[in-house]
C-alpha cells in the first residue's frame, strides 16, 4: 500500500477537531464522508484501488462497538427488535457468495462494462472474475457492518446527538467546500480542492458546460457531488420544517443555490422530483384553515424570486439566454447526446445479463450500469432485488411511524434520516452504475430502524432537546 500524505493530514485534523470537541467516533466518521475524492492510500495489489478515509474511521467505530460491554445482549436486543438487520444480514452474504460464484459460473455467457483505470475509460468484455468483485465487495459489506454498528451504539439514547451532530458536520463540510471550490474557479484560482483529491479515480473538476463551472466539491465529478447535494438538503430541509432550527434552515439553501449553479443532469433532475412532495405539502398547508408559518413563507419567497425572475427578463430578454441552453442541454437533450447513449446502453446491456443468468446475477461489482435499480438486478439478482426491497420498505413504512411521537427531536432526527436516504437511492437511481447504494444510505437506515424499534436501554437524556437558533454541535449529553 502507498500511503497518501494528504488523506493521512486530513484523518489527523478531524480526529484532533472531534478530540478538541469532545464528540464520539460517530461524529468523526460522518465527517469523514464529506471528503468523497481523498484516499488513504493505493492499494496496487488490486489493480490500484484506493480506499477513501472513511474506511478508517469505519474501522475505528466497528471497533468501538464491538469494545462496549454487554456487546452479545446488545447484539441479541438489536436482531430481536429491528427486523432490517436480519435481512441486511442475508443480503451481505448473499453478496459475497455471489461476488465469488457468479462471474465464475457465468464466466463468458454474457457480456459486462468494465471501468479501466488507464485511458480506455469504460469498456465492454465479456464477463469474467475481476477486482472491482473484490473491492465493491469489501465497501458493500462494509457499509452493512457499519449499519450493525451504528444499531448497537444507539442502543444509548445520547448517541442520537452525536448522530445529529454528524450529520449536521457533513453536510456543513459538503456545503463549504462546494462553495470553495466554485468559488476558486470563478476567481480562476482553478482547482483550489486539488490537494485532497488522492484518489485513484479519474477526476472531472476543471470542466465547463454551457459557459458555466461545473461544482465538483470534494468529489471528482459535478454528478456525485449533485447526489450528495440532494441528501444533505433533504435532511437539512425535513429538520427545518420539524425543528424551525435557523441553522439547518441556512444548509438547506445554500444547498439549494449550489444544486442550481451544479450544472449537473442529477442535480437537476432530482431537485426536480423532490420538490414534487414539498409542492403538495404546501398546497395541502395553504388550503387547510390554519397554514403552517414556514409554508407560508416559502411561498411568499418562491413568488418573490418569479417577481425577480419576471423583472429580470422584462429589463433584459438576454440575461437568463445562457441558463436556459445549459438546462436545455444537460436536461432536456441529455438522453439524446453520445453520454445519454452510452449510458442508456450500459443499463440495455446490464438488464440483458441479468436474463442471460436466469435472475441469478452476475455478481456485486461485475459489471457498470448506469441507474441503480438496473445495477441491483444484474449484479444481486432477484434475491438480492427482493432483500434490498424489504429494506426499502423498512426505510419508508418503519414500525413505530403510527406510534405517538414521544421525543420531538428523536423523531426530526429519524424523519430527516429517511429524507436523506430517499434522496441517495433517487440520486443513485438517476444515474448511479454501482449496485452498492453506500454509506449514504447505510447510515441514515440505521438511524431509521433504532428510532423506530425504540431500542434505547437508557432513559432520555436532558441534552436531547430541539435546537432552534444556532448549530447543532453545542448540545450536551
Amino acid at each position: 500500500m502507498q500511503p497518501s500524505i494528504a488523506g493521512i493530514i486530513v484523518c489527523a485534523v478531524i480526529i484532533l477537531f472531534v478530540r478538541l470537541m469532545r464528540w464520539s467516533m460517530i461524529v468523526a466518521f460522518m465527517a469523514s464522508l464529506a471528503f468523497g475524492a481523498t484516499a488513504i492510500g493505493t492499494l496496487s495489489s488490486l489493480g490500484g484501488s484506493s480506499p477513501q478515509i472513511y474506511t478508517v474511521f469505519a474501522a475505528l467505530l466497528l471497533t468501538t462497538a464491538v469494545a462496549r460491554k454487554g456487546i452479545w445482549r446488545d447484539l441479541a436486543a438489536v436482531f430481536s427488535r429491528i427486523g432490517a438487520a436480519s435481512v441486511i444480514v442475508v443480503l451481505m452474504f448473499h453478496a459475497l457468495i455471489g461476488a465469488v460464484l457468479f462471474p465464475r459460473l457465468f464466466a463468458g455467457q454474457t457480456s459486462v462494462f468494465i471501468a479501466s483505470r488507464t485511458s480506455r475509460g469504460v469498456y465492454e468484455t465479456a464477463l469474467g472474475p475481476s477486482s472491482a468483485n473484490v473491492t465493491q465487495t469489501a465497501y458493500f459489506t462494509l457499509g452493512i457492518l457499519v449499519f450493525v454498528a451504528l444499531c448497537l451504539l444507539l442502543r444509548r439514547r445520547e448517541t442520537l446527538l452525536d448522530v445529529k451532530r454528524g450529520f449536521f458536520l457533513w453536510f456543513g463540510l459538503h456545503t463549504a467546500m462546494g462553495m470553495l471550490d466554485l468559488a476558486g474557479k470563478m476567481a480562476g484560482a482553478g482547482d483550489v480542492l486539488a490537494p485532497i483529491r488522492t484518489a485513484s479515480y479519474a477526476m472531472l473538476t476543471l470542466t465547463m458546460e454551457g459557459g458555466f463551472w461545473r461544482i465538483a466539491g470534494s468529489y471528482s465529478e459535478a454528478s456525485t457531488f449533485g447526489a450528495v447535494s440532494l441528501a444533505g438538503l433533504a435532511f437539512s430541509y425535513t429538520y427545518w420544517r420539524r425543528t424551525n432550527s435557523r441553522f439547518a434552515a441556512a444548509i438547506a439553501a445554500a444547498l439549494f443555490l449550489l444544486l442550481l449553479l451544479s450544472t449537473s443532469t442529477t442535480a437537476y433532475v432530482g431537485l426536480a422530483l423532490l420538490g414534487v412532495p414539498v409542492a403538495l405539502s404546501l398546497a395541502r398547508s395553504l388550503v387547510s384553515a390554519k397554514p403552517n408559518l414556514q409554508d407560508v413563507l416559502l411561498v411568499v419567497l418562491m413568488a418573490l424570486l418569479c417577481l425577480v425572475v419576471m423583472a429580470v427578463s422584462l429589463y433584459n430578454a438576454q440575461f437568463f439566454e445562457p441558463l436556459v441552453r445549459l438546462i436545455d442541454q444537460m436536461v432536456t437533450h441529455k438522453m439524446s447526446s453520445a453520454s445519454g447513449q452510452e449510458r442508456a446502453y450500459w443499463n440495455y446491456k446490464s438488464l440483458q445479463a441479468f436474463f442471460d443468468t436466469n435472475g441469478l446475477g452476475i455478481g456485486l461489482g461485475s459489471s457498470r450500469a448506469s441507474s441503480w435499480p438496473i445495477a441491483v438486478l444484474s449484479q444481486l439478482g432477484v434475491v438480492g432485488a427482493t432483500l434490498i426491497a424489504m429494506l426499502l420498505a423498512a426505510l419508508v413504512w418503519p414500525r413505530g411511524r403510527s406510534r405517538q411521537p414521544f421525543d420531538a427531536e428523536a423523531d426530526a432526527i429519524m424523519a430527516s434520516a429517511r429524507a436523506s436516504a430517499l434522496a441517495v437511492l433517487l440520486a443513485a437511481s438517476l444515474a448511479g452504475g454501482l449496485a452498492d447504494p453506500g454509506m449514504g444510505f447505510f447510515v441514515p437506515l440505521a438511524v431509521v430502524m433504532a428510532c423506530s424499534a425504540r431500542i434505547w436501554a437508557a432513559a432520555p437524556p436532558r441534552g436531547l432537546a430541539i435546537d432552534r437558533s444556532g448549530p447543532p454541535f453545542p448540545v450536551s449529553g
